[in-house]
């Protein structure tokens, strides 16, 4: 389990947990899930498509992810941000659907990155995870205060000059770049469930911002190296196992606040 093939997965795993855990805290702080549900399920579509042209899929949900993302920052300055998400998420779809027909041989790799496949995860591959998670990190460290007060006080940051519009565009590029990075390690459908349940155990636990950011990512990890192991044992997705044990440390957590008061 910690030799050969599987060093590559332990430790794509424990990037996409860091980057997941620090991303997803404030994807939760801001309620932002929709659009975190939203772009991954949008980009499977670029993955589609690059499949059909024979390239790397990765690239393809890295330009989806980043349209999808710019896009639901555009129109959500001239409709509601549910409105602008939804609409871009069906529009992503709609093109999934079609670069699907188009293709004959993309059974493996779409249930790959569609449920996730980390037992899969070679050494070509893990140079391009790295720089992701890096660069992911990096912006969550430069935008970190900002993201604070925009989502906790949006008055005082805008008597402080920081415009909101900005920082709201910017995160969603960064959630685009945790997208690329996360997808094909858990899979489009249920990378959502790695951004919301350790971040959502994480502020039940206190109310400390960067506490929570440390907890988010301490559950993350816990949660996506569980699923490693359980995805080589027993040979099922690894975005089950990350679903279900996101959903149980959730559920763990809200039942000892529970006895505690």
């Amino acid at each position: 389990m910690f030799s050969g093939f599987m060093t590559n997965a332990w430790e794509v795993a424990t990037l996409v947990a860091l980057v997941a855990g620090v991303v997803g805290f404030f994807v939760v702080l801001r309620g932002s899930a929709f659009p975190a549900h939203a772009i991954p399920n949008g980009a499977f579509a670029g993955a589609a498509g690059a499949n059909l042209l024979g390239v790397s899929p990765l690239l393809g949900l890295g330009a989806f992810s980043l349209l999808g993302a710019l896009a639901i920052s555009g129109l959500t300055r001239r409709t509601r941000s549910d409105v602008a998400t939804a609409l871009v998420l069906v529009f992503m779809l709609a093109l999934g659907a079609a670069f699907l027909s188009q293709s004959t041989e993309y059974e493996p790799q779409i249930f790959a990155l569609l449920f996730g496949e980390i037992v899969g995860v070679s050494s070509s591959q893990l140079l391009p995870v790295v720089v992701l998670a890096v660069a992911a990190l990096a912006a969550m460290a430069f935008l970190f205060r900002p993201l604070l007060l925009t989502s906790l006080v949006p008055e005082v940051a805008k008597s402080k000059g920081i415009n909101t519009t900005l920082i709201d565009g910017a995160f969603l590029v960064v959630v685009a770049l945790a997208t690329t990075m996360t997808v094909p390690v858990v899979g489009a459908l249920l990378i959502f469930t790695l951004m919301i349940g350790p971040p959502a155990s994480a502020r039940m636990l206190t109310s400390r911002p960067t506490v929570a950011a440390l907890l988010s990512v301490a559950i993350a990890l816990v949660v996506v190296w569980a699923g490693t192991a359980s995805a080589y044992e027993w040979n099922w997705p690894m975005g089950f196992f990350v679903g279900a044990y996101s959903a149980l440390a959730y559920g763990v957590v809200a039942l000892v606040k529970k006895l505690r008061s």
